[in-house]
């Protein structure tokens, strides 16, 4: 972070991709090796980008660019993704080898059976060896292998393995450019995965903020839940555009308390207010008044149950009310709600909680 505090951008591994291919193929065309090939974004950047682990065959060459995330936090930072380019009669043919993922399931950007690069990525690799191609008077194709040791580890990491991309890491990128910390890519991926579960023939969304949510969901039977992170509106949003008849959202009593201050997006740069909006419950459920002072002492939301007692469930509901109101506002889909504690398991549900989870579980 420079002194601005402006965070620093990256490339994608599409971006890497691009200059892997067009270096890989300036080197089988010159037979000469080189360091360093410059690609443009498809968000009109211009970039110069070192490349790596050079070698030139019989009508191949292959060489590596780095994955740079910027400042974004990203598993494949630092990554090396390769390109083999050999030539061709005609044509230019992409895949993928080591390390880059197969998609598995229908509703992705590539068909079943295809490797997970991306149309933007596969467009950015065809461009920059076809550029490579004028410079250089030649006349012929290519075929092009995209490859990345140790993406089958690191995609375990990430979305892949839900998303039914199996065997290794995606090829990604629309504009090229990494922007840190985008909440825009977790979005996306939040949208597709639902996509991919109503392509899928079902009807109810399973929801959770995170793995707590995830097992707790698994514990009653219900699996194929969809992370959301902080984004529960946003998520409840998009199973109303993708037309689910209903969803069930399980979480943690200390992200779901947020929700009853009509709080959407519970991440904590948007403010806090869970320790005030369990006082405020109390309050309603008759607490007297040294109970709410030690529950302003308290840390977690786990801490304040323990301090109510036998009365943390008359609470629960109260709060459960307000969630659900909260809820209804946001979302037109039915929406099933439960709320639990590891501490102290199941806090409070709404009246169609159970009604989501069998028709989740006969989905």
């Amino acid at each position: 972070m420079g002194k601005t505090g402006k965070l620093r951008e990256g490339y994608t591994t599409g971006t890497c991709a691009a200059a892997a291919a067009k270096a890989a193929a300036v080197m089988c065309l010159c037979g000469e090796k080189i360091e360093r090939i410059g690609v443009v974004t498809p968000s009109g950047k211009s970039l110069v980008l070192d490349v790596t682990g050079q070698e030139i065959g019989g009508g191949y060459a292959v060489c590596a660019a780095r994955k740079d995330s910027g400042d974004d936090p990203d598993v494949t930072n630092g990554m090396l993704i390769f390109a083999r380019v050999r030539k061709a009669a005609e044509g230019i043919r992409i895949d993928g080898g080591e390390g880059v993922g197969r998609v598995t399931k229908p509703g992705l950007d590539q068909p079943v059976g295809a490797a997970a690069i991306n149309s933007v990525p596969r467009k950015m690799i065809a461009g920059a060896v076809k550029d490579a191609a004028e410079e250089l008077d030649y006349t012929g194709g290519f075929d092009i292998e995209i490859f990345a040791p140790g993406g089958a580890e690191i995609a375990k990491k990430t979305f892949n393995p839900r998303l039914g991309i199996e065997g290794g890491i995606s090829i990604l990128g629309t504009s090229g450019i990494v922007e840190p910390m985008s909440e825009r890519a977790i979005l996306d991926t939040i949208y597709l995965e639902l996509k991919m579960l109503k392509k899928g023939g079902a009807e109810y969304a399973a929801v959770t903020p995170g793995n707590y949510g995830e097992r707790f969901l698994e514990g009653l039977g219900v699996g194929g839940a969809v992370k959301c992170g902080n984004f529960i509106g946003d998520t409840l949003d998009f199973t109303d555009d993708l037309g689910f008849s209903g969803a069930l959202l399980a979480g943690h009593i200390g992200k779901l308390v947020k929700l009853g201050m009509g709080v959407m997006n519970t991440h904590s740069k948007y403010g806090d207010g869970r320790i005030e909006c369990l006082i405020s419950c109390a309050l309603e459920a008759g607490c007297d008044l040294g109970t709410l002072k030690r529950i302003a002492e308290c840390v977690t939301t786990d801490d304040a149950l323990s301090i109510l007692g036998d009365t943390k469930y008359i609470v629960s509901e109260i709060l459960m009310k307000r969630i659900d109101a909260a809820m209804k506002r946001r979302a037109r889909t039915e929406t099933g709600i439960i709320m639990f504690s590891d501490k102290h398991g199941i806090l409070a549900k709404n009246d169609i909680a159970d009604k989501m989870i069998e028709k989740l579980r006969g989905q």
